[in-house]
C-alpha cells in the first residue's frame, strides 16, 4: 500500500473543514491505519500460501484446513477491496474523551493499540445507537464519505456542550440525509456507515426465537435484514458456519442480483442466499397456478402434510408369507418377518435411504432361520441374493420412489389423493386433477419440497453401491500391489532386520487402507440448501403461504428467524397479526420489532401512495416519510413516456430509473440504456430507484392484488415519480 499523505480530498467550498485542527488526528490514525492495514495483507497473504501448500488432511482436518482457507480469503479480499476505506467514523466519549473509531472489522497494531473496532462489537453500539435523547457515553459522533478511498465530506453531531469543541460540521443527522439524497446504482448501495439508531436496535437483537421486522415501504427493512445476518454469525457463537450457518430467503433474482454485493463488504461470504424457488430443481420452470382456487387448495400446510401418508403407503409390511429358496433349504418369511424388517429403521430415516437398512434386516432374519451350522452365513446371503422372487418381492414392498413420481401421481391418481388428503371435497380432488403430472407450478414446490425430504435421493442406494464396489476394487488393487512389495523385499533388503519390520508393516491391514485411493471414489456434490440452518432470514416475509412456510422450517430445526415483511404489502392479503400468521405454521416463540419512519421514499411520493393502499387497507401500517424532494408526482399519457425518460437521463448523469408496466408496452424507449429497467410491479419488490415511472398502473390489476402493486411500485421511488396512463 502506498504512503497516505492524505486522506481527506475536500472539495474547495469545504475548506473549513480541512484546517488541521479539525482533521489532524484523523490524518495520524488513518496513517497508522496504512500501516497496519499494509502489515496486515502481507502477512495474511504468506499464511494464505503456506495453508494452501500444506496437506489437506482427511475428515476433520481437512475441513479445518478448508475453513481456514476460507477464513484467512474473506478477510484477505476485504482488506484489500476497502483499504482506508475500512473506517466508518469515530465517536468520543464524554467521560474520557478518547477517541473510538470505528470500521467494517477489527483492526490491531504490533503493541496491541486497538486501531478500528468492529462494528458489530458491543464496544461499537454507541456509534450506531447513540441518539440526543440517549447519548450512550459519547461527547460527539463523526462520520464519513468516502469517494474511492478518499474522505470527500465528513459530519459530526454532539450529544454534550463539552462535544462542540473540534466540530466543523454540526447538522444533525446530514451525514444520512446526505445519503438518501445521492444517485441510486444498480447494487444496493453500502449503508453501513448511516445506519440508524432504531434499525441498529433490531440488527442487534438476540437470534432466539422468531423476530417479526414489521415496517412499511422505506424503512430500512432489507438493510436490517443483511447486517442482522452480518452481525449474527459474528456475536452468536451458536450460529457459525461449522454449527449450520445462515440462510438467506429473498423475493426474486432481481432483488438477490441487487443486494448480492452487500454481505460480502460487510465481510460474509459464507452465507447462503436464494429464492423459495431455488430449493428444489422444479423451481426455475415451475410456471405460476393458472387457478387460483387450486393455488388456495395447495397453498395450505394440510396439503404439505399429505406427503406422509403419501410416503407411508410404500411403507405398509406385506400381510401374507412367502416361502424363499435356498441352495440348500427353504425359509418361511411370515407376514410378522416383513413387519419386523420394515419397523428397522429409525424414526425420521428418509424411505429411500431406509431401504437398504430394511433389506439388511429382513436377510438377517432369514439367515437366522436357517440352520448356520450346516451352511456358513455369507454363503447363505450370497444365495438370498440371488434369489429373483425375494428380491422382487421386497422391491415391490419398499419400492424406491422419486419426489416428481410421488407428487405427479397425487395430480393424476383422485383415489390417491383422496387418501392422503381426506379432507379434500369431491369436487376439490377434481379440481386439483391435470392431465400431465409434471406440469409444474409454483404452488407444487411446497409439495415437492416436502415429498424430497421426506423420501430422500433414490440415488443414494445405488451410489453406495457403487462406492464400496469401487472401494473393494481399490483395495484389491492395493492387495496386490502390497504383496509384489512383500515378495520383492527379501531381494531388496537381503538379510537386513529392517526388512522384517518393513514386511510386517506392509501386512498391517490399516496401512493397505490408507492406500486406497480417496480420489477414485465416486463423490456427489452437497446440496448447500438443504440445510438444516442454524437460523434463517426471510424478506418480503408477506408473501409466503402456509406452505411455503414448511419449506424453510424443514431447513432450521431450532426456529430461529429473522423475518422481514409489510402486511399491507401482501399481494393476496394479510388480514391476521403476525402472531396469528406464524403459530398458524409452527413458530412459537415470536417477537415483534416495528420500524415506522420511511427514510427512502420523498414526501411528494408517499402522500399519494397511502391513498392507493388505504382504499384496502384503511389500518395499513404507512411510515412517515423523514424528507421532501421538492418534485411533485408528475401524470401525463403513456405516450410520454420516452420523453420522460430522455429528459431525466439528459438531466442526470448518474442515478437509475424503471419503468414498472404490467407488460413490455413501449419497451423500445429505455431498452438502448443501461441505467433503465422494466420490471413488473411482483419483480420490483425490495428494489429502490432514482426515477419510477408507472405504464398504466390501473392495469395492474383490481381489488387487494392491485392496489398494493400499485402501492409498492409507487413506493420505489427515491427521488421522482411518474404516473403515465392510457386515458
Amino acid at each position: 500500500m502506498d504512503p497516505v499523505t492524505s486522506a481527506f480530498a475536500l472539495p474547495a467550498d469545504l475548506s473549513h473543514k480541512a484546517d488541521p485542527i479539525q482533521v489532524g488526528d484523523d490524518e495520524q490514525h488513518f496513517a497508522a491505519i496504512a500501516a497496519t492495514l499494509e502489515q496486515s495483507i502481507r502477512e495474511l497473504a504468506e499464511r494464505l500460501d503456506e495453508t494452501l501448500k500444506a496437506p489437506g488432511g482427511q475428515g476433520q482436518a481437512a475441513m479445518d484446513r478448508d475453513l481456514e482457507v476460507h477464513r484467512l480469503t474473506a478477510r484477505l479480499r476485504l482488506l484489500r477491496r476497502f483499504g482506508l476505506d475500512l473506517c466508518l467514523g469515530r465517536m468520543v466519549g464524554a467521560d474520557d474523551g478518547e477517541a473510538l473509531y470505528v470500521g467494517r472489522l477489527g483492526l490491531t497494531d504490533d503493541d496491541g493499540r486497538r486501531l478500528l473496532l468492529d462494528w458489530r462489537s458491543p464496544a461499537a453500539e454507541p456509534f450506531f445507537g447513540a441518539t440526543h435523547a440517549t447519548p450512550m457515553g459519547l461527547a460527539s459522533r463523526r462520520r464519513y464519505r468516502w469517494t474511492r478511498g478518499l474522505i470527500t465530506d465528513y459530519w459530526d453531531e454532539v450529544f454534550t456542550p463539552d462535544g462542540l469543541a473540534g466540530n466543523a460540521a454540526l447538522d444533525d443527522q446530514s451525514a444520512f440525509i446526505a445519503s438518501l439524497d445521492s444517485a441510486r446504482s444498480p447494487r444496493m448501495r453500502d449503508v453501513l456507515g448511516t445506519i440508524q439508531a432504531d434499525q441498529d436496535a433490531i440488527i442487534r437483537a438476540g437470534s432466539r426465537g422468531a423476530l417479526v421486522v414489521d415496517g412499511g415501504p422505506g424503512t430500512g427493512k432489507t438493510v436490517v435484514a443483511l447486517h442482522r445476518t452480518a452481525y449474527l454469525l459474528y456475536s452468536d457463537p451458536r450460529l457459525g458456519h461449522r454449527k449450520g450457518g445462515v440462510l438467506f430467503v429473498g423475493p426474486h433474482q432481481p432483488y438477490l442480483a441487487y443486494v448480492g454485493d452487500v454481505l460480502p463488504s460487510l465481510g460474509e461470504e459464507g452465507v447462503q442466499t436464494c429464492t423459495l424457488r431455488d430449493l428444489v430443481p422444479e423451481g426455475a420452470a415451475a410456471l405460476p397456478e393458472p387457478d387460483p382456487e387450486v393455488a388456495r387448495l395447495k397453498a395450505t400446510a394440510d396439503m404439505v402434510r399429505a406427503i406422509e401418508p403419501a410416503v407411508r403407503l410404500y411403507e405398509e409390511a406385506p400381510t401374507q408369507g412367502m416361502t424363499v429358496e435356498t441352495h440348500w433349504s427353504d425359509v418361511w418369511l411370515s407376514a410378522a418377518d416383513w413387519a419386523e424388517a420394515f419397523e428397522s429403521p429409525d424414526p425420521g430415516t428418509p424411505h429411500n435411504e431406509a431401504r437398504d437398512e430394511v433389506w439388511e434386516a429382513l436377510l438377517e432374519i432369514l439367515i437366522d432361520k436357517h440352520d448356520t451350522e450346516e451352511v456358513p452365513p455369507e454363503m447363505l446371503r450370497r444365495s438370498l441374493l440371488q434369489n429373483a422372487e425375494l428380491v422382487d418381492a421386497f422391491a415391490r414392498a419398499w419400492p424406491l420412489i422419486d419426489a416428481v413420481d410421488l407428487v405427479g401421481d397425487l395430480w393424476t391418481v383422485p383415489a390417491y389423493l383422496r387418501m392422503c388428503a381426506p379432507w379434500l371435497q369431491p369436487d376439490e380432488v377434481r379440481l386439483l386433477q391435470r392431465s400431465r403430472p409434471d406440469a409444474w407450478t409454483v404452488s407444487d414446490l411446497p409439495l415437492l419440497d416436502a415429498a424430497r425430504q421426506r423420501l430422500g435421493d433414490p440415488e443414494a442406494a445405488r451410489r453406495k453401491r457403487r462406492l464400496q464396489a469401487t472401494v473393494a476394487a481399490e483395495r484389491a488393487r492395493m492387495a496386490d500391489v502390497v504383496d509384489d512389495l512383500i515378495r520383492s523385499v527379501p531381494d531388496i533388503m537381503g538379510s537386513d532386520p529392517e526388512g522384517e519390520g518393513l514386511v510386517t508393516m506392509l501386512r498391517v491391514e490399516d496401512f493397505r487402507d490408507a492406500l486406497v485411493d480417496d480420489a477414485a471414489l465416486p463423490t456427489v456434490d452437497p446440496d448447500l440448501l438443504a440445510g438444516p440452518f442454524a437460523h434463517v432470514v426471510v424478506d418480503e416475509a408477506q408473501e409466503l403461504t402456509d406452505a411455503e412456510w414448511q419449506m424453510l422450517l424443514l431447513r432450521c430445526p431450532s426456529r430461529s428467524f429473522t423475518i422481514v415483511g409489510d402486511r399491507a404489502q401482501a399481494r393476496h392479503g394479510f388480514t391476521e397479526s403476525w402472531e396469528e400468521r406464524l403459530g398458524r405454521v409452527g413458530l412459537d416463540r415470536i417477537e415483534l420489532a416495528p420500524l415506522t419512519i420511511n427514510y427512502r421514499t420523498p414526501e411528494e411520493v408517499m402522500v399519494e401512495a397511502e391513498k392507493v393502499i388505504r382504499a384496502v387497507f384503511p389500518d395499513a401500517n404507512v411510515p412517515t416519510s423523514i424528507r421532501a424532494s421538492g418534485v411533485p408526482v408528475t401524470h401525463g399519457p403513456v405516450s410520454s413516456l420516452a420523453t420522460v425518460l430522455d429528459d431525466w437521463l439528459a438531466d442526470h448523469p448518474e442515478g437509475t430509473a424503471c419503468v414498472i408496466a404490467a407488460d413490455d408496452a413501449g419497451a423500445e424507449a429505455y431498452a438502448s440504456s443501461p441505467r433503465v429497467s422494466l420490471l413488473t410491479p411482483e419483480l420490483s419488490k425490495g428494489l429502490e430507484f432514482d426515477l419510477v415511472v408507472l405504464v398504466d398502473p390501473e392495469g395492474f390489476g383490481d381489488g387487494v392484488e392491485g392496489a398494493v402493486d400499485r402501492y409498492v411500485a409507487m413506493t420505489r421511488a427515491t427521488q421522482r415519480l411518474a404516473v403515465l396512463t392510457t386515458s
